[in-house]
């Protein structure tokens, strides 16, 4: 799914004697804004690198939402809060061919996912895709990219994917 498979890299973690510092999300000096942006005390984060490392090292597990790395040896385990959800659209793809999915959805983990237009519902003018036990907001930017693909109609939103219309719930 979105977030990294993280129970793999812990079982490899274990048999190599690795230790472990969790630092649980009260603790956390960053959080995850209702925008996809990282930031701190001091404000938005401004460096592509570090906000691409920090995006791409999101995991999941049954205490929610982490970001890990290893720290020579020491593997750092941190809880962080968000605002609204950890996971976000950034980019959405159109196929050119029909073997492919006709909308594939880009995260900010890098996890490339084909849209389920069925699982879409609309939160005061914000899109969210519903993906398991997931939820997944569209930036701006992304959903700037897929407005072509949908219209309103008697107050409801409707996308068009794979040849279909589909209704857009308001929760």
């Amino acid at each position: 799914m979105a977030p990294h498979d993280y129970s793999k890299k812990a079982q490899n973690k274990e048999a190599q004697g690795i230790k472990e510092i969790v630092i649980p999300r009260e603790d956390a000096v960053f959080w995850l804004d209702s925008q996809g942006n990282w930031r701190n005390a001091g404000g938005k984060f401004r460096k592509k690198k570090i906000i691409d490392h920090f995006h791409s090292s999101i995991s999941k597990d049954e205490n929610g939402y982490f970001l890990y790395q290893d720290k020579g040896g020491v593997w750092e385990k941190v809880y962080f809060p968000y605002e609204d959800t950890a996971l976000f659209v950034f980019d959405v793809i159109f196929s050119q061919t029909a073997d492919e999915p006709d909308i594939t959805l880009v995260l900010n983990t890098g996890s490339r996912l084909a849209l389920s237009p069925q699982n879409l519902y609309a939160v005061n003018d914000c899109l969210y895709l519903k993906a398991n036990d997931d939820i997944i907001k569209f930036t701006e930017r992304a959903l700037i990219k897929i407005s072509d693909r949908i219209d309103e109609e008697n107050g409801s939103l409707y996308i068009h994917a794979g040849g279909a219309r589909y209704w857009v719930p308001e929760m």
